[in-house]
């Protein structure tokens, strides 16, 4: 149940509020978009509300990578053995990896630019969108939320700060993502032997391969949870003045100059 729709007869809108999160359009910097997609083909995308396209990428780095050995050649180059990368790298994956991963960078600086105009657009247009939706197993809402909760969230668990302003699909696929790179990378089992004094042993329990995986992920997480708390804070309290204008506001009144005139 909303009490507006977004049912397309106007023809822009600036979001959309619905039981599976709130989808935006705002004004981005193209190139820390395209940073993210160069960090983890995908980031870019999803930070853009770009779903299907940003997991395919997701899921086709993670999987190329791996094959590729790329992660394992990074490690060994870190460590100046450059014949050993050399050497782990599978070549027949590499070719089909890097047109891969300079298309995510391209198309997500591609798409922000694009998006940026369309956001100057309707915003101009000004038409209004649906701020509150009720379903059979989910609500959403637009209100304030506390940008620190999100960050503190998402450093404890990547995923919890989305859940927290309600971007279910982000939310879902990264908690998904970061325990499949917590069980591979055995991170865990490795912070366990730590705090037993076992430093040997942690080191050698660690799959570096997939541990690699996980700064990006964090970093992704704690980024996307922070930026977009902030953008719906605005949307909130520009939809509140809007509607207070509309409802409350005399016909007649005026601001000229820094004095009110009626």
């Amino acid at each position: 149940m909303n009490n507006y729709t977004n049912d397309n007869t106007a023809r822009r809108y600036k979001a959309h509020v619905s039981v599976l999160g709130t989808s935006q359009i705002h004004l981005r910097n193209p190139y820390i978009i395209g940073w993210w997609s160069a960090a983890f083909p995908g980031f870019g995308h999803l930070l853009l509300s770009k779903y299907l396209r940003g997991y395919a990428l997701f899921i086709w780095e993670v999987v190329v990578n791996i094959r590729a050995h790329v992660n394992l050649a990074m490690v060994y180059s870190f460590q100046g053995n450059i014949d050993m990368a050399k050497e782990v790298l599978d070549t027949r994956w590499l070719l089909m990896y890097i047109p891969v991963y300079l298309f995510g960078i391209w198309d997500s600086y591609r798409t922000t630019v694009d998006l940026n105009k369309i956001y100057l657009l309707a915003n101009s247009e000004d038409h209004r969108f649906n701020t509150f939706s009720l379903g059979a197993v989910e609500m959403n809402y637009l209100d304030k939320r506390n940008p620190v909760i999100s960050v503190m969230w998402s450093l404890f668990v990547p995923g919890l700060g989305q859940l927290y302003i309600h971007r279910i699909l982000t939310a879902l696929f990264v908690i998904f993502w970061v325990v499949v790179f917590f069980y591979y990378s055995h991170i865990q089992e490795a912070v366990s032997l730590l705090f037993l004094g076992k430093v040997q042993q942690a080191n050698s329990v660690l799959n570096p391969e997939w541990l690699l995986f996980l700064p990006s992920h964090y970093g992704f997480a704690t980024f996307d949870a922070y930026m977009n708390t902030i953008e719906n804070n605005k949307l909130y309290k520009e939809e509140q003045k809007n509607y207070l204008k509309k409802n409350y506001q005399a016909t007649g009144f005026r601001i000229l100059k820094g004095q009110k005139v009626k």
